[in-house]
């Protein structure tokens, strides 16, 4: 059996999520359906760098499955893209080593959060950013949000816990940038809590607002306690960027 690492692209507007789930359209499913009519595999099992969920996009997102099949890497790669919907692709497909697992060898992620303010959405963008009809202090929320690089317990920033040994997590770059009626909010980390980005965005509005002062980020943190963060952002700001490995 051929270990083969997957980087994958998709639109999450119209996706369940990654995982598979009884009934729904998920990318897990979808891709995994395309490499079965490819390879003959009888259950050929993906396995990603991380679950997204529904309405979640991704740039970057890597995964690693084992087949049988002997076709050269180049060759499935146009085969299972050619049997694929418009919303999704695999951008690489390479030969990974036999032990290579796309989710345990994962030392990074970063993801991007969207973000369009002021007065006038832009409908073609309404599915890849979250609309805020206000001004947004850029320069208050990246001061704010400063306080989170670091190892830290963000117990504070995450909606469920499910299966997690520990909420503590080490942010390794966080930035709030602008550009025109645009703000990227960039987060870095050796992993991430249940919508742990969503929830710290949400929380930097709320200081980009003014509703906040920029010190409240630091009190959240500290608190440990989801009930005095912001609220969770919606999910089509969401896109998970890129995967680090050693």
């Amino acid at each position: 059996m051929r270990n083969l690492k997957l980087i994958i692209r998709y639109d999450g507007t119209d996706f369940f999520g990654w995982q598979t789930q009884p009934g729904k359209r998920t990318v897990q499913e979808t891709i995994e359906k395309a490499i079965t009519e490819i390879t003959r595999d009888a259950r050929p099992r993906l396995n990603c760098s991380g679950r997204t969920d529904s309405g979640v996009h991704a740039v970057g997102q890597v995964a690693n499955v084992y087949t049988a099949s002997k076709l050269p890497c180049e060759v499935l790669l146009k085969a299972i893209n050619a049997k694929l919907p418009d919303d999704v692709c695999v951008r690489e497909l390479v030969e990974a080593s036999q032990s290579f697992c796309a989710n345990k060898d994962a030392v990074r992620k970063m993801y991007r959060y969207v973000i369009q303010d002021g007065r006038i959405q832009d409908p073609f963008m309404r599915k890849y950013a979250w609309f805020v009809r206000q001004s947004l202090n850029v320069e208050a929320m990246s001061r704010a949000g400063q306080c989170l690089v670091g190892r830290h317990d963000f117990r504070c920033f995450e909606t469920e816990w499910p299966n997690r040994l520990t909420s503590v997590r080490t942010i390794t770059h966080l930035a709030v940038n602008r550009f025109g009626e645009f703000i990227w909010i960039d987060v870095e980390a050796d992993g991430f809590l249940y919508n742990m980005v969503r929830a710290i965005a949400g929380s930097l509005v709320q200081v980009g607002r003014g509703f906040w002062p920029e010190t409240q980020i630091a009190d959240v943190l500290h608190a440990l306690d989801r009930r005095l963060a912001g609220p969770t952002a919606p999910s089509e700001g969401l896109f998970l960027m890129r995967v680090t490995y050693p």
